[in-house]
């Protein structure tokens, strides 16, 4: 007999919607909750954005402070070329890690990480949280390499990403301007996915 109705196959990206949120602790016990970031996050971003220190919106990639950005961001979420886990500490976002990715080009493989935390959260291990988070994210999508790019300032960013197992693969010199005016020498590293998912440690 002929099937009258076909089940609509589960994504990768629905099966990863269905873990969310959940509550994590950091290391001085407190606990904070993880959720996929929608569109009716918009203000909560732009609140913690405009909260950020000064010394912190230079070297983002994009200006998070503009709804307009945000928008952009948004978006892309919607296209499902990004996906973003906020951590939210009672109702207000504290951090954030974005995974960006096309499945439209010769890279298509390569994901790329984009992190930040609050400064309330530092040295809490939000940062190896979230990440942890999205390294789970980009293999059930299928992502054979991460990429984080960062300028040489952000010590505590790359301290992050090594501990991950992410290893220094370019220095570009001069090669990003931040909101200062300044040039800056821009590092990349990576991580393969592929074989290697029982190095990482949180």
């Amino acid at each position: 007999m002929a099937k009258t109705a076909t089940a609509e196959a589960t994504s990768p990206l629905d099966t990863i919607a269905a873990t969310f949120p959940k509550d994590v602790a950091l290391k001085n016990g407190r606990t904070i909750q993880l959720r996929l970031m929608n569109a009716k996050d918009k203000a909560a971003i732009l609140g913690f954005a405009r909260s950020l220190p000064a010394n912190d919106l230079l070297f983002l990639r994009t200006n998070i402070t503009e709804e307009s950005v945000v928008d952009d961001w948004i978006a892309n979420i919607e296209n499902r070329r990004t996906v973003t886990v906020l951590a939210v500490d009672k109702g207000a976002v504290v951090g954030y890690v974005a995974l960006h990715y096309n499945e439209a080009t010769w890279t298509r493989h390569v994901g790329e990480i984009r992190l930040l935390s609050g400064a309330s959260m530092r040295g809490q291990g939000l940062g190896r949280i979230l990440a942890f988070e999205i390294y789970g994210v980009a293999s059930a999508i299928g992502l054979r390499k991460l990429i984080a790019q960062m300028t040489l300032d952000q010590a505590g960013a790359r301290s992050v990403f090594e501990h991950l197992g992410f290893k220094a693969e370019a220095l570009l010199t001069d090669f990003v301007i931040s909101a200062d005016g300044r040039t800056r020498d821009l590092l990349m590293m990576a991580y393969d996915l592929d074989g290697h998912s029982n190095t990482i440690v949180v």
